[in-house]
C-alpha cells in the first residue's frame, strides 16, 4: 500500500502518543478505533475522518484543529480563527452577550485588515446572546473598538423607551 500525503500527520500522531506515553492499543482504545487502523494512520497508510481526528485528538488531549491542519482538511488560518472564537466562547468570566459583542468586533477588525469572517462567524455564540434576550439584559449601545460606548451609537435611545 502506497502512502498517502497527509502533512506528517501519522508521524506527528506517533510523536504526540508516545509523548502521552501511551502505547498504540491504549490510544486505540481510547480513542474508539480499532489498532490496526490507527496503526495504519500512523504509517500514513489510512487517511482519516475529521470525527475519527477528533476521537483521537479528544483522547491525546490535544488540539483537533491541530490535527486537521496537518491531515489537510483544515487550513492554518482557519485553525488559528477557530480557535481564537473557541477560547472567546469558553471564557466563564464573560458572559453570553459580551462573548457575542467581543465575537463582533473581532470579525469587524478582521473584514477591516482584509479577511473576510468565517464561515462560523456569529453562529457560535449560541442561543441567548445578542438579540432580543441581550437587549433586555442590557439597552446601552454596544461598546466601540476601543472599548467605550457610543451615545446612541445604534439608535437605542433609553430616554425614548415607552
Amino acid at each position: 500500500m502506497a502512502s498517502l500525503n497527509v502533512g506528517n500527520l501519522g508521524e506527528y500522531l506517533r510523536e504526540q502518543r508516545r509523548t502521552a506515553q501511551l502505547s498504540l492499543r491504549q490510544l486505540a482504545d481510547a480513542a474508539g478505533v480499532s489498532n490496526p487502523y490507527l496503526s495504519q494512520i500512523e504509517r500514513g497508510l489510512r487517511k482519516p475522518s475529521a470525527e475519527v481526528l477528533q476521537q483521537v485528538a479528544k483522547a491525546l488531549r490535544i488540539s483537533a484543529e491541530t490535527l486537521y491542519v496537518r491531515a489537510g482538511i483544515l487550513d492554518e488560518r482557519e485553525r488559528e480563527e477557530l480557535e481564537t472564537r473557541a477560547v472567546i466562547l469558553a471564557d466563564p468570566s464573560i458572559n453570553e452577550r459580551q462573548k457575542s459583542v467581543l465575537l463582533q468586533i473581532y470579525d469587524s477588525f478582521r473584514k477591516e485588515n482584509g479577511y473576510e469572517p468565517g464561515p462560523e462567524a456569529g453562529a457560535e455564540a449560541g442561543p441567548g446572546t445578542g438579540g432580543a434576550a441581550g437587549a433586555e439584559a442590557d439597552d446601552r449601545p454596544a461598546p466601540d473598538a476601543d472599548g467605550s460606548r457610543a451615545a446612541g451609537g445604534d439608535g437605542a435611545d433609553p430616554a425614548s423607551k415607552p
